[in-house]
């Protein structure tokens, strides 16, 4: 089995890129996708984790697939791609991340002004200094809230302080999922619609946003994903076949942050076949292979 959707301590995850190849190789995958957001800082770590345990002789070490997940704007949603196998090292694909960061950063110094403004001791040097090397996202700010004493649960801080429509929130500017696409496809990467069905739209409105991307050069939509039910999982096989889409798949594992929900199985029923990425791997090869015709 393989995960394509996992996430770090570079942004939101509680595991550090080591500890998921470790918890990678416990679980018995044969690959997985790192994929933090906006960032891929965690990935040479993981990599060279990788590397190490196969030079100690360890013949079940997974492949670890260089990912990102890109928050992107549409119709006022928060919609999601997911790249899998950028060129991370380009120096064309990162600066544009740069600025993605740049972009949390003012949005965090403007929500800890919020907060403060209504007594809770916070700044962004705080956050940074109990979440050292990552990307602060707002599950930072659950978790500090809860740990200070602020709300009882996780779930209270996004429905009291830093959900969409709480006072506090302050949206930062953000990219266009067409824009995301583009900037996966410029780095050799496989964009996916990530969990479609988290954006509550209307089968119409979906089908707009897919044939949009589908134009734009998408190549997957993430049809297995632990919250679907049986029912959305075939609307979602059906998206994609409709669009002429690969259907990709992953846990969207966060460690401790999305407690029960596990690496490899979600919350135990996911099943992400070795099939799904050979299929992935061969299309994006087919259309490197077609560029590099183009090329005079």
């Amino acid at each position: 089995m393989v995960d394509l959707h996992v996430h770090s301590t570079r942004s939101d995850g509680t595991f550090t890129p080591t500890l998921l190849v470790d918890y990678a190789v416990e679980k018995g995958l044969s690959a997985f996708a790192l994929t933090d957001h906006d960032t891929v800082d965690g990935l040479d770590e993981a990599v060279a984790r990788a590397e190490e345990l196969r030079t100690q002789g360890n013949s079940a070490v997974p492949e670890v697939i260089p990912g990102i997940e890109l928050s992107t704007e549409y119709e006022g949603r928060d919609i999601h791609i997911v790249g899998l196998y950028v060129d991370y090292k380009d120096p064309a694909f990162r600066k544009p991340l740069q600025d993605f960061i740049d972009s949390r950063t003012e949005r965090n110094h403007k929500m800890c002004r919020n907060l403060q403004e209504d007594g809770i001791d916070i700044t962004y040097e705080k956050l940074m200094k109990m979440f050292p090397d990552s990307v602060i996202t707002r599950a930072h700010y659950a978790r500090y809230l809860l740990e200070n004493g602020y709300i009882r649960s996780i779930n209270e801080a996004f429905e009291r302080y830093v959900g969409d429509r709480c006072p506090y929130f302050v949206p930062r500017e953000k990219v266009t999922p067409v824009q995301a696409v583009e900037l996966v496809l410029a780095a050799r990467g496989i964009p996916v619609l990530a969990h479609p069905t988290l954006y509550h739209m209307s089968s119409t409105k979906l089908q707009a946003l897919t044939s949009l991307l589908k134009d734009a050069g998408l190549m997957a939509v993430e049809c297995l994903y632990p919250t679907f039910t049986p029912k959305e999982e075939r609307e979602m096989f059906r998206l994609a076949s409709r669009f002429d889409l690969l259907p990709s798949g992953g846990s969207d594992f966060h460690g401790a942050n999305k407690p029960k929900l596990d690496m490899g199985n979600g919350y135990g029923g996911l099943r992400v076949t070795e099939g799904i990425l050979k299929d992935l791997k061969s299309a994006r090869q087919a259309r490197l292979d077609e560029t590099a015709k183009k090329v005079p």
